[in-house]
């Protein structure tokens, strides 16, 4: 009984983070005047991947550890896309703190505002390392 009660937990806990993540999302896409995201979980699976090989391999950048690029990552994630986007940072401490830097900074905030993305996933890793991936299905 205790486990289910935790594994309930953990996925509530997983939905509270998708909603959080896709209100602060599709809220600067909406000043914009950009159409709303929906959350999908094999996009955060690709973030997550990303995130964990470069907290376990020590490094920060869009190259995975392998060679690896988003087009391969979102792949390997069963995503079959026609366009996809990556934002990577590391050091912010909450979601809107690392919102305000990606906003802020030319590149990261093209990404998320990008008329092609469609969905988006997200994962925040060991060492406070954050990654956000953005795609659109073909």
């Amino acid at each position: 009984m205790r486990l289910m009660f935790v594994v309930l937990l953990l996925v509530a806990s997983a939905a509270q983070a998708d909603r959080a993540t896709l209100g602060v999302v599709n809220n600067a896409r909406a000043a914009e005047g950009r159409s709303a995201l929906v959350y999908d979980a094999r996009l955060e699976a690709a973030a997550r991947a990303h995130g964990e090989d470069m907290a376990a391999q020590g490094f920060f950048s869009h190259t995975g550890s392998d060679g690896s690029d988003i087009g391969a990552r979102l792949r390997r994630a069963g995503y079959d896309f026609c366009f996809g986007a990556e934002n990577i940072a590391a050091g912010q401490k909450s979601l809107v703190n690392v919102m305000s830097a990606w906003m802020d900074s030319r590149g990261h905030r093209r990404n998320i505002l990008h008329r092609k993305a469609k969905a988006v996933g997200l994962a925040r890793v060991e060492g406070d390392r954050w990654v956000m991936v953005l795609a659109a299905p073909c």
